[in-house]
């Protein structure tokens, strides 16, 4: 934030020892921390009244189940595509036990027909 580094925060103490002394230091920087405390909580309680004004959690609420809200919606359109492709499925299990009934019972007429001239010829001469 202030972008102070280590050596200038050795100047700073080191300027803080020679102005106030040995003997009032520790008094002075327990008072500087309160002070900071003092500082941190005020801005945190406007901090709070701001965002219980404008209903901060509110949003953040709404924002939370407009997502879960997406996800749901996500999660219809899967298993909607997922029974699309069931159905497809069966359908396409459905025809082709037919095709392979109808194919089986013409190929059954047809064998006993083939056999049928052949058992004959067999049996004539």
């Amino acid at each position: 934030m202030f972008d102070i580094g280590f050596p200038e925060l050795l100047l700073i103490g080191v300027v803080t020892l020679l102005v106030i002394g040995p003997d009032q230091l520790p008094s002075t920087m327990r008072t500087i921390a309160l002070w900071i405390g003092r500082f941190r909580r005020g801005f945190s309680d406007i901090r709070r009244d701001i965002e219980q004004g404008i209903g901060a959690d509110e949003i953040r609420q709404q924002l939370h189940n407009e997502a879960i809200l997406k996800e749901i919606e996500r999660s219809k359109a899967a298993i909607a595509q997922t029974n699309a492709e069931i159905d497809s499925l069966a359908h396409e299990a459905s025809s082709a036990m037919k095709a392979s009934r109808a194919g089986s019972s013409a190929s059954g007429s047809s064998e006993l027909q083939a056999t049928s001239p052949n058992e004959r010829s067999i049996r004539e001469p």
